[in-house]
């Protein structure tokens, strides 16, 4: 489900609402390998103290952000206040079944 913060500017609203559908989208595709599935569902569900305000270079998320800014970006902040993050690991999580990654 998508989930806004609510002190978020319309322009991070949208950022948010693309990275999410850039995650759905990725996590979607039978072409992407269940392990890096895992890895983005086990970073949106990490805490901001174990991400400790990390950069990440993760390419799908890297890529989803660059085409939804139309800038080039090499890394995104691993952080649940980033619109981008969040959107990208909210919709992986939301696409993918319950039952095959037991959550």
């Amino acid at each position: 489900m998508e989930s806004y913060h609510e002190d978020w500017t319309d322009s991070q609203r949208a950022l948010y609402d693309e990275c999410y559908r850039a995650g759905a989208d990725w996590a979607d595709d039978p072409a992407t390998p269940s392990e890096d599935v895992q890895h983005v569902i086990n970073l949106g569900e990490a805490d901001d103290d174990t991400l400790a305000d990390s950069e990440i270079d993760f390419p799908p998320l890297v890529d989803a952000v660059t085409e939804a800014t139309g800038e080039v970006v090499t890394t995104v902040p691993a952080s649940h206040d980033d619109p981008a993050f969040k959107g990208f690991v909210d919709g992986v999580r939301d696409t993918t079944a319950d039952e095959v990654f037991g959550l």
